[in-house]
């Protein structure tokens, strides 16, 4: 979770699609649309071990746009797939906590 936080901070495009599940993963990503975007903290509220090779992760991500500060506030799920965790898909959480 936290090398793909550094990566959408870096804008590294082809460490996030590596790290992604290929059922799920996009053709491609466009970091660039959202330039202007400054990632400022990440804070791991919890992870879930739900098997031998899947587990979850709840997090809130912080950034800003324009000066503006916003929250991504998310449940991942991974998997461990040849020994490597992927990023298999999430749910974005509100902040009373559903």
């Amino acid at each position: 979770m936290r090398s793909r936080y550094c990566a959408y901070a870096l804008e590294l495009e082809p460490y996030l699609l590596a790290s992604w599940h290929p059922d799920t993963r996009p053709p491609q990503l466009d970091l660039k649309k959202e330039a202007g975007t400054k990632w400022i903290g990440l804070e791991i509220k919890d992870h879930t071990m739900t098997g031998p090779d899947s587990a979850t992760v709840e997090f809130v991500a912080r950034y800003r746009i324009g000066g503006r500060a916003h929250r991504l506030h998310e449940v991942s799920r991974f998997v461990r797939e040849c020994g490597r965790w992927v990023y298999v898909d999430g749910q974005f959480r509100q902040e009373d906590g559903t």
